[in-house]
């Protein structure tokens, strides 16, 4: 039985907060340090890989050897974050505390050798491993440790990114499309600001971006609303949601294409590097490889160049989703969003120019509006760009997010979140369905259609 059983209902409201206290703060001071610990040896590795350009060759090896060793030593967990919601979904023998080793020396790894692929991975993993180990020395019953991972969720989101608020809706939004758990919202956002007020207590900081147009970050001039602009964000917001579902669906269908072509997974990666390394003496840059938040040489392409008033770039946005797909689909790790918002700034500084709006302000827009659609989180990320950019931008930033949650269909980068509400009425899908099980129903539809 659960040491925090309480039989008075009058003390419930005392139960759940001295419980959730208990757990929550350790759990989250040790996912926060993580975090911290993470950040700071990835910025190492992106300072190593622009220092010796040769270790991109190095690709190979190391992908070889991180997918070897998972299938040796961490088969349990090499699911990753699709693990994480599955156990939530259907408590069983819980998140191995190995997660949180393997994912955060091979993310730091993939980059030092110039691996196209983000952030959040590691840190919602490191979250939901080690909530799970703390649920068990708590000795917290299966409906308690589900909530706990959720906290675990928030709490790596939250740290990693320096959004707290989002990174609390985003562990409830992300398990079930169309609904939310409330029942967990006061221990993630608990965990969320204890991991990233850890966070920065061990002196890790994390990059701002701001958008000049009106003002800029903290502008106190309210809500800004122009029709014309408004009429462009809608359409910006469409392809946003476009691009999102063709990552995912990229993603999931190359993934495929590497287990059909090499079934032996430790192979996979070593075509990967030999793809992406051609692919850079191809087109005669480097700049896709990495997280590409930043770059010591001024020409190359980065997200925080995206924010540069009157910066355009047209196709930096696709270049960084061919890189990310290549790497994350063969077996390196590390996260999708970060690259995301590369690909969503990027394309939001290509529409921008065609549609002669501000590209700072387009820039923001497509980094949360992209990772709305491939997550099917759009609140989340609302919430993000306001904690990012300010809130004087939030009527565009909730229309970016919403259409592109819309337009990115029943999709998603994790495959196990699931289908609790359709996003349109009059769509006959069966609920709480998993994203894998409506792909697979899809895929036999148009065979027979064929």
């Amino acid at each position: 039985m659960s040491p925090f059983a309480i039989s008075n209902p009058r003390l419930q409201p005392l139960r759940n907060l001295v419980k959730w206290i208990a757990a929550v703060v350790p759990m989250a001071v040790v996912v926060g340090s993580l975090v911290a610990l993470f950040l700071w040896s990835l910025d190492r590795a992106t300072e190593l890989r622009f220092a010796y350009p040769w270790l991109i060759f190095c690709m190979p090896v190391a992908g070889f050897a991180m997918v070897w060793a998972y299938g040796m030593y961490g088969k349990s967990v090499e699911a990753g974050n699709n693990l994480i919601v599955d156990q939530i979904h259907q408590p069983g023998g819980g998140v191995p505390l190995r997660m949180a080793p393997f994912i955060l020396v091979t993310t730091v790894l993939t980059h030092l050798v110039g691996g196209s692929a983000g952030r959040e991975g590691t840190a919602v993993q490191l979250g939901g491993s080690l909530a799970s180990a703390f649920g068990k020395l708590f000795r917290l019953t299966p409906a308690e440790t589900r909530i706990l991972l959720m906290a675990g969720i928030a709490a790596g989101f939250g740290a990693v990114f320096g959004t707290p608020i989002a990174g609390a809706v985003f562990a409830l939004e992300v398990l079930t499309i169309g609904r939310m758990q409330y029942e967990a919202l006061l221990p993630a956002l608990l965990a969320a600001i204890v991991a990233d007020w850890t966070c920065h207590l061990w002196g890790i900081g994390h990059v701002r971006y701001a958008i000049a147009y009106l003002g800029g970050v903290g502008e106190p001039a309210g809500v800004h609303i122009d029709a014309l602009l408004m009429a462009k964000v809608v359409i910006a917001g469409v392809a946003f949601g476009l691009a999102a579902r063709a990552f995912a669906e990229l993603s999931h269908k190359a993934s495929a294409a590497y287990k059909a072509l090499l079934p032996y997974a430790p192979l996979r990666p070593v075509l990967a590097s030999a793809i992406l390394i051609g692919l850079c003496y191809l087109i005669g840059t480097r700049e896709y490889l990495g997280l590409g938040v930043w770059s010591p040489n001024p020409q190359d392409a980065t997200i925080l160049g995206f924010f540069q008033p009157g910066h355009i770039d047209y196709w930096s946005w696709a270049w960084k989703g061919l890189f990310t797909i290549v790497t994350l689909s063969a077996g390196f790790k590390g996260g999708e969003v970060t690259p995301l918002f590369f690909i969503g700034a990027g394309l939001g500084s290509a529409l921008a120019g065609l549609f002669g709006a501000p590209p700072d302000l387009f820039a923001g827009l497509g980094f949360v509006a992209v990772f709305a659609g491939a997550t099917n989180t759009p609140l989340a990320c609302m919430i993000m760009g306001i904690e990012l950019f300010g809130a004087t931008h939030s009527v565009y930033l909730a229309v970016a997010c919403f259409v592109a949650y819309l337009c990115s269909g029943h999709s998603s980068i994790y495959l196990s979140q699931r289908l609790g509400v359709p996003k349109v009425s009059g769509v006959n899908l069966p609920a709480d369905t998993p994203i894998r099980n409506l792909r697979e129903l899809s895929l036999r539809a148009k065979t027979r259609s064929e």
